[in-house]
């Protein structure tokens, strides 16, 4: 009996841990995309073409993604690979951006805010989310073939964009003043690492799955 109620105990408790990081989690990401977008109005004429706008960036894709499954999992179950996509989805965000992004142009302001949301607050809260409450052993190693594959078809919505407006959403991108090959090798180098990071993912989700079955105590046997 007190077997049972400590293992009742400590499932309430990591439901509500669940719970509150996910909420902190959406609410994050959807206070620095109505920052983005409230700033984005200043230099748009209307809410359309700001929305237009924004949706060029791969951080702003990530940032909904993470509000929508994170709001429903307050709820309910999330699909593992869906959970575990998004989570990777603003992972990557955020190493490219402290890699790659960070010193291009200064931020102040409200600027400084949506900033730090959405590529500091949001990935630091989704890894701290997998490492505390995400389900484990959902995986398959299928999972990180689908996850690239939204990188891919990203990358492919970006050049079909910039053909017909002639903007890239980041500097890595930019054929006119990098050249084809070198953005081929940008999107290869991201791409293959990213994929890397999917494998990764999944591996430690089985080990993790693994080690959590070994350690559950067997139920007892009725009298």
């Amino acid at each position: 009996m007190r077997l049972e109620a400590s293992l009742l105990n400590s499932t309430g408790a990591a439901g509500r841990l669940s719970t509150l990081l996910a909420a902190l989690l959406a609410l994050a990401a959807l206070f620095g995309l109505a920052i983005q977008f409230g700033l984005q109005l200043g230099y748009t004429p209307g809410p359309w073409v700001a929305l237009w706008v924004l949706l060029r960036f791969f951080t702003i894709m990530a940032n909904a993604l993470i509000v929508v499954v994170f709001a429903r999992a307050v709820f309910s179950p999330i699909s593992p690979i869906v959970l575990n996509g998004a989570i990777l989805f603003t992972q990557l965000v955020g190493v490219v951006y402290l890699t790659m992004l960070r010193n291009q142009a200064p931020e102040t302001g409200w600027d400084s805010v949506a900033n730090a949301l959405l590529h500091y607050a949001t990935p630091l809260l989704a890894l701290l989310y997998w490492l505390t409450c995400a389900p484990r052993g959902g995986l398959s190693w299928r999972a990180p073939l689908l996850w690239t594959s939204v990188t891919i078809a990203y990358a492919a919505y970006v050049f079909t964009r910039a053909a017909v407006d002639g903007k890239y959403p980041y500097p890595f991108y930019d054929v006119p003043r990098l050249g084809l090959g070198q953005v081929l090798a940008n999107c290869l180098i991201i791409g293959v690492g990213f994929t890397l990071s999917g494998f990764a993912l999944v591996a430690l989700d089985k080990k993790l799955a693994a080690k959590s079955r070994r350690e559950t105590p067997a139920p007892k046997a009725p009298f």
